[in-house]
């Protein structure tokens, strides 16, 4: 596997570890933390900056523009998330 996309690997799996910490220590915030992938505005804003990026990563660099591209679509998504109160 190329360094770069190993690079990206390691980072969204240090975000998943982040997350799973955070719900150890406090219930329920994991839950809140992944709440974007029920949002369809936030995976839609995620999945089309994804799409564009990989487009244009691909053409400028080749298939590892991909992993980053898609690794930068979930945490777009994550961003633009509605949030919502804790227990609502």
């Amino acid at each position: 596997m190329d360094p770069t996309a190993m690079t990206a690997v390691i980072v969204a799996a240090a975000l998943v570890c982040r997350a799973a910490v955070l719900e150890l220590r406090e219930p329920g915030t994991g839950r809140r933390a992944w709440a974007f992938v029920t949002d369809r505005r936030a995976l839609g804003t995620g999945a089309t900056l994804a799409v564009l990026l990989g487009v244009v990563g691909w053409g400028a660099v080749g298939g590892t523009a991909v992993v980053w591209a898609c690794l930068v679509g979930v945490v777009v998504a994550s961003l633009t998330a509605e949030r919502r109160p804790p227990g609502g």
